[in-house]
């Protein structure tokens, strides 16, 4: 173990990389009727691709939920103002595929007794593949944008 935690573009770069395995893997899951799986690649693709933007204004906090992150750094000025928009959005979209649904993939909903494969149907995948499409199509345009302005 040990080495150096890799911060900044290259923890952002890692991040997106992480996204865009995470959504391949969502969308070999929806082929396979896998829907929870599909779900759960869709949220981690989410979550990876906010925290790829977290990197740009730094280290990124342990979170299942960068959308906090982001709205207080937007707040602070921390980013570039001309990424405010597509931050927002992105921030919009890890809340609709937040840490509550990564808990519903891996647990289910234990109040009710029903298992994760019992949560999710086709349409959940369906839609949980269009939130994940447009967040790393975000996170890549955000951190192009950075790569070339550096």
């Amino acid at each position: 173990m040990g080495g150096n935690l890799i911060t900044g573009r290259g923890q952002a770069a890692y991040r997106l990389e992480l996204a865009r395995g995470f959504l391949e893997e969502a969308r070999q899951d929806k082929v396979l009727e896998r829907w929870r799986s599909a779900v759960d690649g869709a949220q981690l693709a989410v979550e990876n691709a906010g925290k790829a933007a977290l990197a740009l204004a730094g280290q990124i906090g342990r979170t299942h939920n960068p959308a906090t992150q982001l709205r207080r750094l937007i707040g602070e000025e921390r980013f570039d103002p001309a990424y405010s928009e597509k931050l927002e959005r992105l921030a919009e979209l890890a809340e609709l595929l937040g840490p509550d649904i990564h808990v519903q993939t891996d647990y289910g909903d234990e109040v009710e007794g029903r298992t994760p494969w019992e949560l999710f149907d086709e349409a959940d995948a369906g839609q949980a593949l269009v939130v994940a499409e447009e967040a790393v199509s975000l996170a890549n345009q955000l951190i192009s944008k950075e790569s070339h302005e550096q």
